[in-house]
Order: structure tokens, then C-alpha cells, then sequence
């Protein structure tokens, strides 16, 4: 943490955010302390509510800790949402963790990917990377999910997150204090003078801000989390293999755990699959003839870590979508820009979403003669022209490796991916620095 004495909000019920010194915030927590607010019917007083205990609204809250404000953190579910796979984290991502102060503890648990393999279907390799050899600064790791979020969640203080709280409605006060009223599904009721929204690809914030819903974009993926007791064979370098409207990947985590995927064409979503039976048959049954390790990874994945879901996205287009912000009502992450995993950039930039913002609300409140609306306009200024091209770019990349016509994949898998493709303009968007809060 950059200083030991900071700045804390306190509840007010004038337009202004007051300040008052703190206790001396610990720099580290060891073990997870969150608690489960009891439910009531009366209205709270709020200074800062974040929507959505996930990696947006946790990185937010911890970015604004860390500059000694204070924050309520809203999650829906009963206790911390520790489900799901994992994800790849690239030298931007590590950036952020490392201003947050949790960059090493996560290093410690999870390989450092060294390069990349592409494969054809038939096993043959068509080309290998190094990350190095393209970029010395590049920093891979997949991470675990649940560890990412219970590393965040230890930053915070016990009653910094409120479970068992899901958003039902919006409201803008009539009180010409710019107050939003959030009211819960339990009939318990909030007035924050600032709203941030982190709750994900089905924002209800964003959806009260005028976002439509996000679109499908044609393909679903399987995913899972295998596990390997007496440590998983695989090298530290990420595995695809590209088929005709099919494509997998493996990619290991840490000396047991190896994370994959299979992406396959798909006319519409459909029906949403929670067996576990099922799905491990329904993705077995996609890549029987594809090389044996994807069928040996498949067989290693305990059943709770198995899903199914299809690929969405909302681009930000210009002077068409709505703002970041609507008066003290401001988005981060997937409930702002939801975006396709081709690029491994969804998780990335939520947390540099969430530092971006943190250090703007922060100068707001501390320097009177910047309004929090101004702060926000400025945060939806600053990340617009970095966040819609990697949207778009993502979403092209997949289409591109989801292609059917033989003849295109063979020209693919024989003369671009051998020949043409140069990885270190393809990951020159992991650029991004990053100042210790």
C-alpha cells in the first residue's frame, strides 16, 4: 500500500462525500473475513455501493481501499462466487494486480506460460512460440477464478461485502443530490450517492443505463478445470488445436490443475446444460478423433468444474451506445463491454477498468474543484478508444478460427498460421502500465 495514512468516507446525507481520517488500514490479511449482513426492510445511507462481488467489483473495491475509500459491495449470491474455471491473465492484468498489492501472492501459485503450440486436428504441429522471444516484458498465468477472488476478498475488510443482496430496481432520487435508490429482492433499500456497476454480461445496472441485452455471437464453448493428484504432465505452454468450426485448448495452471476449452459453431445458444454427465459426453463426443490428450484432460476434470455457456458481446459503438456513466452511476468490466475470450482480455480489462476508475473517484473526492461526474466522463474518455477495438478484434479472431470451408482451413492451417501469422503485433495490446495505489 502506497501510505499508511489514508482518507475514509462516512455517511452524509448532503450531495458532498466527506472525509475523515481512518485506523491505520492492515497491509495484509491473511485468511478471508466476509460477512452476511442481516436482512432488513429500512433504508440505508450509503456513500459508494458496488453492484457485483465479482473480479470487477472486488478489484474496484480493493483499487479504492487502497486509496482509503470506503465502499459496500452488493452480491447476489449467498457467499462468494468461487465457481467457474479459469482465466488467462496477460502482462496488463499483472500490472493492475501488482498496484493492488497481490500480483506476487498470485504469482506463487500458478506456472508462468511459456509459449504457445497450434496444432491441426490430426495432431500435426503448425507452429510454436515463445512469449519471450516476441516480448521480454510479457507476463502469462492462468489463474483459478476462485483464488483470484478470494485474494481480492482478503483485502477487505469484514463488512465490506453484503451477501444474499440482489439488485430488483433502480431508481434516481428526486433529491437534487444526484442519490440513486437500490432496491433489493429481500425489500431492503439503499441511497448511494454513487453507483458502480460490476454485475457481469446481465447487468441490471447496465440495462437500467440503457444497454442492450448482449448479442451471441454464433459459437459456445465447454470449458473445465482438470485435476491431476500426482501432478499433470503437461509442459508450461498453451496447446490449440484448430479444426473446421471447432477448435480446443489447454492451457496448464498450476502443478496439478490443467484449465481447457473447446469453442464449436452453433446456430443459437441453446438450452442451458447443468449435468455433468451430459456435458462431458455432448464435448468427449466433438473431439473423439482429435489428439488423446484432449480426451485425457476431459477424463481428469471433476464434475463441478464442467460448463457450457455461449459467447456474447456489446460493442461500445461510438455515438450510438450510451456513456460509461449516467450522473454518479458508472460501469466496470462485462457489465460495461462485455467481450469474447479470443484475445484473454475480458479479466484484464476489468481490473485495469477498476484501477482507471478507482484513481479517478479518488481524486474527485479529494480535490473539491473535480466533480464525480467529471471524474466519470473522463474514465469512460480514457478507456472507450482501448476497450471497442479489442472488442472488435476479438470478436473477428474467433470468427476467423471458427471457419467450416475446407478450403479456407487448409489455407489457414498450410499458409497463414505457418507463415504469416507474427504473434508480437497480435499482443501488442497487452501494453498497459500501471502506478502502485
Amino acid at each position: 500500500m502506497a501510505t499508511t495514512t489514508s482518507v475514509s468516507l462516512h455517511h452524509s446525507y448532503s450531495s458532498t462525500l466527506h472525509l475523515r481520517k481512518p485506523k491505520q488500514l492492515p497491509r495484509k490479511t491473511l485468511s478471508i473475513r466476509l460477512s452476511l449482513v442481516v436482512k432488513s426492510t429500512t433504508q440505508r445511507q450509503e456513500d459508494i455501493v458496488i453492484v457485483g462481488a465479482g473480479i470487477g467489483g472486488l478489484a474496484t473495491a480493493v483499487s479504492l481501499r487502497r486509496l482509503g475509500v470506503r465502499t459496500l459491495v452488493l452480491e447476489q449470491a449467498e457467499s462468494l462466487r468461487t465457481g467457474g474455471t479459469s482465466l488467462t491473465l496477460f502482462k496488463n492484468g499483472w500490472r493492475v494486480l501488482d498496484a493492488m498489492g497481490v500480483g506476487d501472492q498470485l504469482r506463487s501459485q500458478f506456472l508462468e506460460i511459456q509459449g504457445m503450440v497450434v496444432k491441426s486436428e490430426d495432431g500435426r504441429e503448425l507452429r510454436s512460440f515463445n512469449f519471450k522471444d516476441e516480448d521480454q516484458s510479457q507476463e502469462v498465468r492462468a489463474v483459478e477464478r476462485r483464488i483470484l477472488l478470494e485474494t481480492l476478498a482478503n483485502q477487505l475488510p469484514p463488512d465490506a461485502v453484503r451477501f444474499s443482496s440482489k439488485l430488483a430496481r433502480i431508481e434516481r432520487r428526486n433529491t437534487g443530490e444526484g442519490e440513486t435508490l437500490l432496491k433489493l429482492e429481500d425489500g431492503a433499500q439503499l441511497s448511494a450517492k454513487v453507483v458502480i456497476g460490476c454485475d457481469g454480461i446481465r447487468s441490471l445496472v447496465a440495462k437500467w443505463m440503457g444497454f442492450p441485452e448482449p448479442k451471441y455471437v454464433g459459437h459456445c464453448a465447454f470449458r473445465g478445470l482438470a485435476l491431476y493428484l500426482d501432478g499433470q504432465p503437461y509442459e508450461p505452454k498453451v496447446s490449440y488445436v484448430y479444426g473446421r468450426g471447432l477448435r480446443a485448448g489447454i492451457v496448464p495452471v498450476s502443478p496439478t490443475r490443467v484449465y481447457w476449452f473447446v469453442c464449436f459453431n452453433n446456430p443459437s445458444p441453446g438450452p442451458k446444460i447443468t449435468d455433468p454427465t451430459v456435458l462431458r459426453r455432448q464435448v468427449k463426443d466433438l473431439v473423439m478423433n482429435w489428439p488423446p490428450e484432449l480426451l485425457n484432460v476431459i477424463d481428469q476434470t471433476p464434475d463441478d468444474t464442467i460448463i457450457r455457456t455461449p459467447l456474447v458481446d456489446r460493442w461500445l459503438w461510438p455515438t450510438i451506445s450510451p456513456q460509461a456513466a449516467s450522473g454518479r452511476v458508472v460501469l466496470v468490466g462485462d457489465a460495461w463491454h462485455p467481450m469474447t475470450p479470443n484475445l484473454g482480455q475480458g479479466a484484464c480489462c476489468a481490473l485495469e477498468d477498476a484501477v482507471v476508475l478507482s484513481k479517478k473517484l479518488g481524486d474527485a473526492i479529494q480535490n473539491k474543484s473535480l466533480s464525480i461526474e467529471d471524474a466519470f466522463r473522463s474514465y469512460g474518455s480514457e478507456r472507450w478508444p482501448r476497450i471497442f477495438p479489442l472488442q472488435i478484434r476479438a470478436n473477428l479472431v474467433g470468427s476467423l478460427l471458427q471457419w467450416e470451408n475446407p478450403v479456407v482451413c487448409s489455407v489457414r492451417n498450410n499458409v497463414i498460421i505457418p507463415k504469416l501469422v507474427r504473434l508480437g503485433p497480435m499482443l501488442e495490446h497487452t501494453n498497459f502500465e500501471c502506478e502502485p495505489l
